[in-house]
């Protein structure tokens, strides 16, 4: 099943890729057992959950699986929200009930998932066939003992999606390597542009960005270390790559550079529908959710360009839960979907950067194009995107929860005109409250 962003590859072409935040997540069970699935009468039922578009329910790979497995029934069910969802998953793990076999982890909770619930995990580590994924990808989601929770499914490399007709009533100019150029090598150059946009703009109700979190985002995980330090150290009132990104992110919503709609919040998927912002820093798997939401009327009208500085914007994976009754049939149904093959399929259909380094070598990544963005040829964007991504990303326990925090901190200048220090200071006070 596609949607108005399917992609579609054409001959060679350019470098290795990384990368996406889609994430898979289980959605929970109301009935009292640990897991869903079972086996009756010759047949194996696995259960999973979804969240947002992933690609694998989408693209027809559970079919595909069920196919070249007949004795396989695949259960798969799609959540929403993935801070919702993982306060159940929580809640279910402590339980020990009404968990999926196969669970999803985002990378915001990959390192309280290997730290707190390595027992309630299987291991991938005997699983062979799995040394094609990047090693850092890997490193994420194992365990100080060795063990890995699960196997990588997309990262997050960066770009910026902007909307040419908007930049051409600017007067700017809506080639994307000359856009690329306007903001090179550094991030504030894209908020200078943002004021000659607004300055220059011919028309009424259009904003620079969508939020300025998102730029907070894009920023901060351009560095190996973010939110903690490598021992483990919260780090975030100190890190000098954070301050600096709220700082800017702070200085484009002073100067009512944003439309003040937070991505994934009521009022963004209308925001894309109606056209009400001009850029947005999107990672790859962002694509998708955008061509969905700005809907057909709009192809055509957005391209891609190259962010100013790379990073690793999300990513997930995908886990089996030990006392899983059909836990290596399920183990084995993930490494299926989690192969290079798979990877290059989704990213082919939908635009998800893999996590594989075979997948990120084949053709269909390389030379893949989006229709919707222009015939943009993304594979080699976010490809040479994914080569500027730090080798080493240090994550921490609360990674989600703060970020989530430091883009309800920005909102608050954006939307309720708080200054920057005071913003700042209920911000440090939330994330003490919520990680303590």
């Amino acid at each position: 099943m596609g949607s108005p962003g399917s992609l579609r590859t054409r001959a060679v072409a350019a470098t290795a890729v990384a990368g996406a935040l889609t994430l898979v997540v289980g959605c929970g069970s109301s009935d009292d057992s640990a897991t869903g699935g079972g086996k009756k009468d010759g047949k194996v039922t696995i259960t999973m959950g979804l969240y947002g578009v992933m690609g694998i329910k989408e693209t027809g790979l559970l079919e595909q699986y069920e196919k070249e497995n007949p004795d396989v029934v695949i259960k798969a069910e799609t959540a929403g929200d993935e801070q919702t969802y993982y306060t159940a998953l929580q809640t279910r793990l402590a339980a020990g009930k009404g968990l999926k076999d196969i669970q999803g982890i985002e990378i915001g909770r990959a390192k309280e998932i290997t730290e707190t619930q390595a027992d309630k995990f299987a291991d991938f580590s005997d699983v062979s066939g799995t040394d094609h994924f990047l090693p850092w990808k890997e490193s994420q989601i194992s365990t100080q003992d060795g063990k890995v929770l699960g196997l990588g499914t997309d990262i997050g490399p960066m770009a910026v999606c902007y909307r040419k007709d908007y930049f051409e009533q600017a007067g700017l100019p809506t080639d994307r390597e000359e856009v690329a150029k306007l903001w090179e090598g550094d991030w504030k150059k894209y908020v200078e542009v943002g004021r000659t946009f607004k300055k220059d703009f011919k028309g009424d109700d259009v904003s620079y960005m969508d939020a300025s979190s998102g730029l907070f985002n894009a920023m901060v995980y351009g560095h190996p270390e973010q939110f903690y330090d490598a021992e483990g150290e919260l780090i975030h009132e100190k890190n000098p790559a954070v301050k600096e990104a709220w700082n800017l992110a702070a200085d484009a919503a002073e100067d009512g550079l944003s439309a003040k709609l937070r991505q994934f919040q009521p009022g963004w998927d209308p925001g894309l529908a109606n056209g009400t912002f001009a850029t947005a820093v999107c990672p790859a798997w962002m694509l998708s959710h955008i061509s969905e939401k700005a809907g057909e009327p709009n192809k055509g009208k957005w391209d891609v360009a190259r962010a100013p500085k790379g990073a690793n914007w999300g990513g997930s994976f995908l886990g089996v839960i030990d006392r899983s009754p059909v836990k290596e049939e399920a183990k084995k149904l993930v490494a299926w979907l989690t192969a290079p093959e798979q990877q290059a399929h989704i990213f082919k259909e939908i635009g998800n950067i893999p996590s594989s380094r075979e997948a990120l070598e084949s053709d269909d990544v390389k030379s893949a194009e989006s229709e919707y963005f222009s015939d943009a040829p993304i594979g080699e964007i976010f490809g040479a995107a994914a080569q500027e991504i730090p080798d080493k990303q240090v994550l921490g326990r609360k990674d989600g929860t703060i970020k989530e925090t430091f883009s309800q901190g920005l909102a608050l200048i954006e939307q309720q005109d708080t200054p920057r220090d005071e913003a700042w200071k209920t911000t440090a006070e939330r994330i003490g409250k919520a990680v303590g």
